[in-house]
């Protein structure tokens, strides 16, 4: 089984998890109601995506 010769510092070490990061997700305005969505989904409150409708909501009484 392989050892290491020396020992990693933890500078080398933090060097190569660098890229290790979350990224946040791009959000922006509804065009139709205004509410903050994800790009590239419909939105939630209004059902909206692309200028068309593409969730209904449904009211349960």
């Amino acid at each position: 089984m392989a050892h290491p010769k020396r020992k990693i510092s933890k500078t080398r070490r933090d060097k190569r998890r660098t890229h290790y990061k979350l990224t946040a997700p791009a959000i922006g305005k509804c065009p139709n109601c205004g509410e903050i969505k994800r790009h590239h989904t419909a939105c939630t409150s209004c059902g909206y995506y692309n200028g068309r409708v593409i969730l209904t909501k449904t009211i349960s009484t």
